[in-house]
C-alpha cells in the first residue's frame, strides 16, 4: 500500500487574519495581505496594522477622485513624474503605508522612490496625498511622523469634515505648513507648476482646480522643470 504522501511545510502553515491593532513585522504584514487579498485597505504604521475596509462616497470616495484627477493631469504634462493611486509604500521595517494618491520622480531622474522586482513603491515618494475625515485621523498625527521621519517632501492632507487642506512641506526634517498667496492658491515647492485652488477643491469644482494648474502647467517654472528632468534622461 502506497505510503500517503506528507503535505508540504507551508501547507500546514495557516495564517492568521489581518486585524486592526496587530503588531506585525512588515514581512509577517506583507505574507498576511497575500493570504487574504479582499481585506481592504491595509497599512502598517509603526508597526501597527490599520484597515480601512470601506470607503464613502462623499467623505473619501469623490474627494479622493478629485485628488486623481488633479495629480493624474499634472503627470501626463510632466514627463519623468509618475502619479500613484491607492500604491504601497515600502518606508521602512516598520511601516508600509498605501497613501491614497502620490507624486515621484522617476529615481534616474532624482527621485527618491524606485520599483522592486516584486513590484512594491520603495522609498519615499516627493508628495504624499491622504484624504481624512477630520484632524482626529492618525494621517495628521502617527502617519504624519513617518512621512516626516522617511524624507516625503510634500504632505497634503484633504480633511473633508473640517473643510481643510494641510500642505507640509520638509524643511530642516520637520514639516512646516504650506502659505497660500494672496489670491488663495497653494505652490509646490517639490514640483514646479503644480498649483491647487483650494476653496474650488473644497466646493468640489474641479474644473476650477484643473483651470489653476493648467495656469502653473503654462508657467515658465514649469517648462524649466521639464527641461531638467529630460536632461537626465
Amino acid at each position: 500500500m502506497a505510503t500517503p504522501a506528507i503535505p508540504a511545510a507551508s501547507a500546514l502553515v495557516r495564517r492568521p487574519p489581518l486585524e486592526n491593532g496587530d503588531r506585525l513585522t512588515r514581512r509577517e504584514f506583507e505574507r498576511r495581505c497575500a493570504t487574504r487579498p479582499n481585506t481592504g485597505k491595509a497599512e502598517l504604521i509603526e508597526g501597527v496594522v490599520y484597515l480601512s475596509p470601506t470607503v464613502c462616497c462623499t467623505t473619501h470616495g469623490e474627494p479622493h477622485a478629485a485628488i486623481v484627477d488633479w495629480l493624474s493631469t499634472y503627470s501626463t504634462y510632466t514627463p519623468r513624474v509618475r502619479v500613484g493611486d491607492s500604491a504601497t509604500v515600502r518606508l521602512d521595517l516598520d511601516n508600509e503605508p498605501r497613501p491614497d494618491v502620490l507624486l515621484r520622480i522617476e529615481p534616474d531622474a532624482g527621485g527618491q522612490s524606485q520599483v522592486s522586482s516584486d513590484d512594491y513603491l520603495e522609498g519615499a515618494p516627493e508628495l504624499v496625498v491622504e484624504v481624512a475625515v477630520s484632524s482626529a485621523s492618525y494621517d495628521l498625527h502617527d502617519k504624519l511622523r513617518v512621512y516626516r521621519r522617511n524624507g516625503v517632501r510634500e504632505y497634503v492632507v484633504w480633511r473633508v469634515h473640517d473643510r481643510q487642506i494641510d500642505w507640509f512641506v520638509l524643511v530642516a526634517d520637520e514639516y512646516r505648513r504650506l502659505e497660500h498667496d494672496a489670491g488663495g492658491i497653494l505652490h509646490s515647492t517639490v514640483l514646479p507648476g503644480l498649483r491647487l485652488a483650494v476653496e474650488a477643491l473644497l466646493a468640489g469644482d474641479v474644473a476650477t482646480v484643473l483651470a489653476e494648474l493648467q495656469r502653473g502647467l503654462d508657467a515658465d517654472e514649469h517648462a524649466a522643470f521639464v527641461e531638467r528632468l529630460q536632461e537626465t534622461s
